[in-house]
Order: C-alpha cells, then sequence, then structure tokens
C-alpha cells in the first residue's frame, strides 16, 4: 500500500535561506497562489524522499514571532496551529535557521516548541558559518533543545540529504500522540525571557570565531553611509533602468521580427478577409506587441531578486528609514516599494511585514504609483518613437535616461502623497521606530534566481496567453464590427463600435492631447496597463493595414505630437488602469472604501497632470 502524502511546513526568520531551501527540495515541482481567503503568496511544492515516500512542503512566510502582530505572522502561526481554513495541518514544522546567525531563530523556535507540532531544526548555510569560523556542536544542540538538529547548504548540490534522510525517519516512526498546544502570545517580558533562554542555549554550543569576519562591515560603511550609501542606491537604480533598453534591445529585436515574420506569413498564406485580419492584427499584432517587452520585465526581475539574495535590500530600506520617515512611511515600506517596480500587486501583499495597520494602509494607498512592469511596454513605445536613440555625455543613453526619469517620478509622487496623507489623515499618528536584522552579505544563488525568474516569466505569458489575449480578441471585434458599409470611402476601422466609443469620450479627453484611438486603448487597459499597447496596435493595424502593425512605432510618430505623447507618459505615471491592483486592494484593506479612495485619487492625479503637462507642451511649440 502507498505511503499517505506527508505534509511539511518551512517556518523561518527572513533572510535564513528559506527560500533556497524551499527550491531546493522541490526545483521546478512548485506552484504559487493564495491561501485560501486571504491575498498571501502560497508557495507549495513536492519532492520524494531517497525511500520514495511522496512529501507536499509549503514555504511560510518569514517572521519573527508567532505573536500575529502583522497578517504574515498570522499566516504562519494559523498554519502551525492548524488553524488555517481549506490548509492540512502539518505533520512536520521544519524550523529554517540562518547557521551564522542564530539569536532569533532559536527565540522563534522556542515559540514553535509550546505549539505540541512535530518540530525540527534545519541549520542552513551551514558552509557559510564554517567558513567565518563558527563552529555548532550539533548533537549538543539537539539535545539542549530536545528536537532533531540537521544542517543544510541548500545552494550545493547533495545538500539537503541529512534532510531527506530526517525526513525519512521521522516518517517512518510511529506517530506519537500529539502535544497539547500550550502557545500563547508573549508579553514583552516573556519575549526578553525567551530570547534570555535562546542565548543561553547558543552560548552552550556555538563557539563563535575570535576574529570575526569584517568584509560585512567593509562594505556598510559604504552602502549605508548617510551620503555615499544613497549614491549607491541611486547608482543601482539607474544602471538598472539603463539595462531596460540597452541589454533588452537584442532580444526584443528578435523576438518583434519573429512576430512580424508570423504576421507577414498568416497575410501571404490566408485570403483576404476577417479570419486573416484577426490572426494577423487581432492576435498576433496585439499579443506579440506585448509578449517582445518580456526581455525588460525579466531584467526588472532580475535586478531585484539579485539584491534580495545579495542581502542589500534590507540595507536599502535601513538606509531609506530617515528619508520615509519624512514622508509618513515606515523603513519597512522600502520593500514593498521596491517590489511594486516589478508588480504592485506582490508590493502590496508584500506590506503584511509591516506591523500597525495605519503604516501598512498609507503604503498600500501609494504602492501602485511606483512604476510598475505592466507600464514598460506603453513607457518603452512612447519613448522609442519619440526620444532619438543617442548618447547624453557620451555614455548615458537618452532614452535610458528618460526611463529612469519617469521611475523618479513616480518615487517623488508617492513620497507626496505620503506626506499629504500622512498631514491631511494621520496628523497625530508618529511612525514606531524601525527595528531590523541586517542579514550577512552572501553570492547570489544561481538557481534560486534563475527558478524566480521562470516563474515570474511564466506567470507573465500566462497573463499574456488569458488576460491580454481576451483584451486582444476584444478590441479586434470591436474595431472590426460593424464593417464599413459598400463604397465606403473612410478606414474601416471609422464605422466601428470602438471608433464610436472612442469619439464618444474623446471631448473630454481632448484637453490632454488625446484621441479617439487613445481613448479605445485606455478602456480595455483597465484590465492590464500593457493591453493599452496592444490595443494600439490592433486599431492602428486595422486603420493603417500591414505597415502599421510592422511599424507601430513609427505609426505614433506621424499621427501624435510630441505633446501628446508626453501627455501620454505623464497619464500612466499616475493612471490606476489595473482592475487586478484594486481587487488586491480591497482584499488586503477589507472594504471597497480605500479601493474606490485609491481608484479616484489616481484618476484625479492623472487627468491634471496630463492636462498641465500637454497645455505646457503644447504652448512651448510640441503641439
Amino acid at each position: 500500500m502507498e505511503a499517505p502524502l506527508m505534509n511539511l511546513a518551512l517556518v523561518g526568520t527572513p533572510n535564513s535561506g528559506k527560500t533556497s531551501l524551499f527550491n531546493a527540495l522541490t526545483g521546478s515541482r512548485q506552484k504559487v497562489a493564495n491561501y485560501p481567503g486571504v491575498t498571501v503568496e502560497r508557495k507549495q511544492g513536492f519532492f520524494v524522499t531517497p525511500t520514495g515516500r511522496q512529501v507536499s512542503v509549503v514555504d511560510l512566510p518569514g517572521t519573527y514571532s508567532l505573536r500575529g502582530r502583522s497578517p504574515d505572522e498570522e499566516i504562519t502561526r494559523d498554519m502551525v496551529l492548524g488553524r488555517a481554513p481549506g490548509e492540512v495541518p502539518p505533520d512536520l514544522v521544519l524550523c529554517v535557521a540562518d547557521s551564522t546567525n542564530l539569536r532569533l531563530t532559536i527565540r522563534l523556535l522556542l515559540e514553535l516548541k509550546n505549539t505540541g507540532r512535530p518540530l525540527a531544526l534545519v541549520l542552513n548555510m551551514f558552509d557559510i558559518a564554517t567558513r567565518r569560523g563558527v563552529s555548532v556542536d550539533v548533537p549538543k544542540l539537539s539535545e539542549a533543545l530536545g528536537i532533531p538538529v540537521v544542517t543544510s547548504i541548500a545552494v550545493r548540490k547533495g545538500g539537503t540529504a541529512d534532510l531527506l534522510k530526517l525526513t525519512d525517519e521521522i516518517a517512518a516512526k510511529e506517530a506519537a500522540p500529539p502535544q497539547p498546544n500550550q502557545w500563547q502570545p508573549l508579553t514583552v517580558a516573556q519575549l526578553r525571557a525567551t530570547q534570555r533562554e535562546a542565548d543561553r542555549i547558543i552560548a552552550s554550543a556555538v563557539s563563535l570565531p575570535t576574529r570575526p569576519d569584517t568584509w560585512t562591515a567593509r562594505i556598510d560603511a559604504v552602502v549605508l553611509h548617510p551620503v555615499w550609501g544613497l549614491l549607491v542606491l541611486a547608482l543601482i537604480l539607474f544602471v538598472m533602468f539603463q539595462a531596460v533598453f540597452a541589454w533588452a534591445s537584442p532580444v526584443m529585436e528578435l523576438l518583434s521580427s519573429s512576430f512580424g515574420a508570423l504576421g507577414q506569413f498568416i497575410h501571404d498564406t490566408l485570403p483576404d478577409g476577417l479570419f486573416q485580419s484577426f490572426l494577423q492584427n487581432g492576435l498576433i499584432a496585439g499579443v506579440g506587441s506585448v509578449v517582445v517587452f518580456l526581455p525588460q520585465i525579466i531584467l526588472i526581475f532580475l535586478f531585484i531578486l539579485l539584491l534580495e539574495d545579495f542581502g542589500y535590500m534590507a540595507r536599502a530600506a535601513f538606509l531609506m528609514d530617515r528619508i520615509m520617515g519624512g514622508a509618513g512611511l515606515h523603513g519597512r515600506a522600502f520593500i514593498p516599494l521596491l517590489s511594486s517596480f516589478a508588480c504592485a500587486i506582490p508590493g502590496i501583499m508584500a506590506t503584511r511585514v509591516i506591523d500597525n495597520r495605519r503604516d501598512r494602509l498609507t503604503t498600500i494607498l501609494i504602492a501602485p504609483l511606483m512604476t510598475c512592469s505592466a507600464r514598460i511596454p506603453v513607457y518603452t513605445l512612447i519613448i522609442s518613437a519619440f526620444i532619438p536613440d543617442q548618447k547624453v555625455w557620451g555614455f548615458i543613453n537618452l532614452q535610458g535616461l528618460v526611463m529612469f526619469g519617469l521611475y523618479a517620478a513616480g518615487i517623488a509622487s508617492a513620497l507626496g502623497m505620503s506626506f499629504l496623507i500622512k498631514f491631511f489623515m494621520l496628523r497625530d499618528y508618529q511612525p514606531a521606530p524601525f527595528m531590523l536584522e541586517l542579514p550577512d552579505y552572501k553570492l547570489p544563488r544561481l538557481r534560486s534566481i534563475a527558478i524566480g525568474i521562470y516563474t515570474r516569466a511564466l506567470m507573465f505569458l500566462q497573463r499574456a496567453g488569458t488576460t491580454i489575449l481576451s483584451m486582444m480578441v476584444l478590441i479586434w471585434f470591436l474595431a472590426s464590427f460593424p464593417q464599413a458599409p459598400a463604397g465606403a470611402t473612410e478606414p474601416a476601422i471609422d464605422y466601428s463600435i470602438a471608433a464610436w466609443l472612442g469619439k464618444t469620450l474623446e471631448p473630454l479627453l481632448a484637453p490632454l492631447g488625446f484621441n479617439w484611438q487613445i481613448a479605445v486603448a485606455l478602456i480595455p487597459g483597465m484590465a492590464a496597463r500593457e493591453v493599452a499597447v496592444g490595443a494600439l496596435g490592433t486599431v492602428y493595424s486595422i486603420e493603417g493595414g500591414k505597415e502599421a502593425a510592422e511599424q507601430i512605432g513609427q505609426m505614433l510618430a506621424t499621427k501624435w505630437s510630441l505633446a501628446t505623447a508626453l501627455s501620454l507618459l505623464v497619464w500612466y505615471i499616475f493612471a490606476p488602469q489595473c482592475a487586478s491592483t484594486l481587487a488586491v486592494i480591497r482584499r488586503e484593506t477589507g472594504g471597497w472604501r480605500w479601493m474606490w479612495a485609491t481608484f479616484f485619487y489616481m484618476l484625479t492625479l492623472a487627468y491634471l497632470a496630463s492636462l498641465v503637462t500637454y497645455q505646457i507642451a503644447f504652448a512651448l511649440g510640441a503641439g
């Protein structure tokens, strides 16, 4: 008879290497979803032990305690205690520790022991600890804690062998009767007492080097300096946005030419008619115009994952605390806001690490202002069409510089809105002091980076194959029906539903310099921002024929003025054009109130900023 599926849960403090261990155990056999009823990301994977036992493992959110002061802590606590609705209680809880820094993890483990769950400690990054002269007496530590302890090197092949062996041994044992749950939320005094007990256990089983590693201190002397540190952070962000244009261009050109060749093949193979138009202008021109930006999105994720793995993210949050505090933000808000560069949805979900609800709410309200990857297709299309591809000062790409300026404008607007929220809504509130443990620097783990990029690229392509594809089909239908009457002299699209909708909205958007084609693109852009590019491609392809489909950028340069292009760029800095983000805001804030507040304040900002931009540019002769 086949052995039943064994359920494991990985628990640990942030930066303990928990996700690397999860990736090492499961490889590509993992899936990302949400916990039932909440929008916290849920990573579940599967692996097989040496004896052939099937194991399911869940990577729980990182936490320092089970007190449940933040939503992430609540999820971890409820999963461990077996309270999470729709979730199977774990058969074994694996507490993952950074072997170079055990203090906070051992304190967490002492809390976990009171839950009565079967428990084991995994000393991860054991090779780094050994190199730095940290000596751990594993049997003695196991005896002091009263639980099994194994070592692990998640980034090395075979580095999880001891853990797999332990899993088999625990699974083979006859199930012990469950221990009663004696856990209660700890008071401050109890936390201090638990920390003292953790320190005592560590002192009895761990020997620290007489000459500690100084590389971390040397690097921190620069990156945490109040002046040099900010320059380093600005340089990192600048390089990241330069790379979006310079490094991604060859692959983007290859993808663009491939979709163009496919569209040409459809055009030459099939007879003229609706079916040919649907394939060439609806599917290929629409979806292809979005997929072509995949290399740029991968680069953004690559930089963020590398910074996280290297250990720099926590430093950046610490460095920005004073600046963000002046704008009414907690220092912990930096990481959710930086994550929002990739996508506002995980950025908003990442606010769950912020303990105070008002700090968390402020961060949620401004996270959509950060320039997410969905804006990249729009920015790139317009910048490529209207900004010359030339060098400034001999080495800076002008297009990349404009892209950097758009990102900087998003950051500035987010900080400005945070200040206004603090001034008008939370005037009597003082943020709590920012306390953060800075992890040691580590070389990025290429396997974890590769898995992270793969899963995010797959999610983008799935989005392209579902939401974007469905929107492109809808846009093609609206732009193709009803068909032009016999003897019509205007382009066929002028007789369509799309033209009617666009021309109805055009008077409202005309002060911004937007024509009816832009109005049509903004409507499906509510589903996903990048859909606007595909919508423009579809509309102008049907209006202008094959040449427009292949050269959408050049088409825009002839149809729009520079003032219109600048106005649309500014619109996308502020506009709340992502229904998924608004839905997550509603879920995270527990109601419709803050979702609609976010929608209307961003829409108002977008309209006013675009209006001012267009009118000034028009007055200066760019219209």
